[in-house]
């Protein structure tokens, strides 16, 4: 029943919110022309932290997303106001 189960059920894995957001993380970045380094550093996100959304161990949390978000729709003003105000810089 077991085996059953397993081979009923969809592969939800072209599904999930970490596949979902990995290409999104990525995709921008290089529409950037940055490196994960540059990226990291302009947008205060800690460097394994974007390592981790790109390949998939991990997924950003709402807050984080939506500053992705953001980024995508105005990278030079979310590096102005991170470069005025540091501390809204992500943690891990």
């Amino acid at each position: 029943m077991i085996a059953q189960s397993r081979s009923a059920s969809p592969d939800r894995s072209a599904h999930s919110p970490v596949s979902a957001r990995v290409p999104r993380t990525k995709t921008l970045r290089r529409a950037l022309s940055l490196t994960q380094e540059e990226f990291a550093a302009r947008y205060h996100i800690p460097l394994g932290t974007l390592r981790d959304w790109e390949q998939g161990r991990c997924a950003p949390d709402s807050h984080p997303a939506l500053t992705s978000t953001v980024i995508a729709h105005d990278p030079d003003g979310v590096a102005r106001t991170l470069k005025l105000h540091p501390s809204l810089g992500f943690a891990r």
